[in-house]
């Protein structure tokens, strides 16, 4: 992993992703936690080959702007960029768009590496 790098993916909202399913509102469309969880998949995902064994990436910050609806059965497709490696901190930016290509949600993301053991003997 190296700053600059690019991780693209495509979701299709379901109804577990709805507001209402995720208690967030009252309506059948893309709940901001979905968005939420999506992009940190993403991100995540976009460095798991490159961990070394028995380490993981916990989410330690994320400022989300979710600024369009987005209806139930349609794609998004979210992409994460590293900007920023510091040590064990990994900075992302990533944009979620729609099929017309309209953002529908922007984030910048912070995760920071891990040894699992360790991290969990902790809690």
């Amino acid at each position: 992993m190296k700053e600059g790098d690019i991780s693209k993916r495509q979701y299709i909202v379901a109804e577990s992703d709805s507001a209402v399913a995720l208690g967030s509102g009252g309506l059948m469309v893309f709940g901001t936690p979905a968005l939420v969880a999506k992009m940190e998949q993403t991100a995540l995902e976009m460095v798991k080959p490159d961990l070394e064994e028995g380490t993981d990436t916990v989410g330690i910050e994320i400022n989300v702007k979710h600024v369009k609806a987005t209806a139930i059965g349609k794609p998004v497709d979210v992409e994460a960029k590293i900007v920023k490696i510091d040590g064990r901190k990994i900075c992302y930016e990533i944009t979620a768009t729609d099929d017309k290509g309209d953002v529908i949600g922007t984030a910048y993301h912070e995760r920071f590496v891990v040894i699992k053991e360790r991290f969990m003997s902790k809690l």
